[in-house]
């Protein structure tokens, strides 16, 4: 079934993509109505292991290719909007949505609640994609929105952890300093180191091999997938962030890479969209099926919150006098899709049997499922409002 969803899809994505109804929304539509909730044609029984690890290695090729596409000239340009967002919007963000967690869910705990608040707090490169790589949307908003995305869900795990290890009592309070400083160097700096070293080397080993006619035709596909998985299973293994390894090399590679990049990156960028394509679809028959049974008042109205006011609020303040118009503010707000970093956080707090783990659970999955309806629907329309808006600033301004 999975097989004959990418095969269908594969074919007419290109019509697709012209709708509102492309991409997850379309995908887990699917799994809904092939699933025991529907026709059920579609009966897998899949472990949550099984979904997060779909979703680490979509991840792994969704944040290398965008990041190689990435405009570098551009993000030189407009870096403090993606530096906002991550150094001031996201730990806002978090902050706001301890708040609403606390008071709907108090048997959490403040630290079960901060679990909760940060898997929900990174947005969704994959879910993003129709809008970063829509031209009807400024190039600065586009990078600012993809640089966020690549980075943030990255700078989230040793946020994390920390909680996660407070709630589990896994570490003494008295060293919990010393313990969080450890883990965000390990992430980050491992993440970094070896996304830099194994795109510098893949890049000149690459250059060399091809100078040489070494590489034939048919080897070329794999070239980039299998870098972009080495960096992040290494850095996983080493105890870094494989999401920021992934995107450090891909930004790494886009711009060492000058000749053949377009080429190169095909393949991931096909095997990325593959791997979404059937989580999304596993997500509609697995998870949204047996959630219509489980939806509480609570849970719906915190997902909303996390959508809307949590979100929308702190990027709002942390892009504070960065940007001409709240047109713009309000955008990059909104456009903060959920989607498979927070399945993977979902899943670590499963796997570590935390305390309250199935009202997490339900939770990030109510939330996802919103963001893949409301951020699907709205990516084209509000992308065209915006350029719209774009282009009767541009004329006023010239007509003066």
């Amino acid at each position: 079934m999975l097989a004959v969803a990418v095969l269908a899809y594969g074919a007419t994505a290109n019509a697709f993509e012209r709708t509102p109804f492309a991409g997850a929304f379309l995908f887990t539509a699917a799994g809904l109505a092939l699933g025991p909730a529907g026709l059920s044609l579609l009966n897998a029984d899949v472990e949550a292991e099984v979904l997060r690890t779909l979703a680490e290695l979509a991840l792994a090729f969704v944040l290398f290719t965008d990041a190689a596409n990435t405009d570098m000239a551009e993000l030189r340009h407009s870096l403090s909007l993606p530096r906002r967002l991550l150094l001031v919007g996201l730990p806002l963000v978090i902050a706001a949505g301890i708040v609403p967690g606390y008071l709907l869910f108090p048997e959490l705990g403040l630290a079960g609640v901060a679990v909760l608040a940060i898997a929900l707090a990174p947005t969704d490169a994959a879910l993003g994609k129709a809008v970063v790589t829509d031209r009807a949307v400024p190039i600065r908003i586009r990078t600012a929105l993809n640089v966020e995305s690549g980075l943030n869900d990255g700078i989230c795990v040793p946020f994390f952890l920390v909680a996660l290890a407070v709630v589990m009592e896994t570490v003494e309070p008295q060293a919990l300093g010393q313990y969080a400083l450890k883990v965000a160097v390990a992430q980050i700096g491992i993440g970094v180191g070896i996304g830099l070293v194994f795109s510098l080397l893949a890049v000149h080993a690459i250059g060399a091999c091809s100078a040489r006619g070494w590489i034939s035709g048919s080897w070329n596909q794999v070239l980039v997938p299998a870098l972009a998985l080495a960096c992040f299973a290494t850095s996983q293994w080493a105890g870094g962030s494989g999401f920021i390894a992934c995107f450090v090399a891909g930004l790494a590679f886009g711009a060492l890479e000058k000749q053949h990049k377009d080429p190169l990156l095909e393949a991931a960028e096909g095997l990325g969209d593959a791997l979404a394509l059937c989580l999304w679809v596993l997500f509609g028959a697995v998870v949204v099926g047996p959630l219509m049974g489980q939806l509480t008042w609570k849970a719906a109205i915190y997902a909303a919150l996390s959508l809307t006011v949590v979100r929308m609020v702190p990027v709002r303040l942390g892009l504070k006098g960065r940007m001409p118009g709240a047109k713009e503010k309000l955008f990059i707000g909104w456009f903060g899709p959920r989607g498979l970093a927070s399945i993977v956080f979902a899943v670590m707090a499963i796997d570590a049997d935390m305390p309250g783990n199935e009202t997490i659970s339900l939770v990030v999955s109510v939330t996802i499922l919103m963001s893949v309806i409301a951020h699907g629907l709205s990516a084209k329309p509000l992308s065209r409002l915006l350029e719209e808006g774009e282009r009767r600033e541009t004329d006023t301004a010239e007509g003066l």
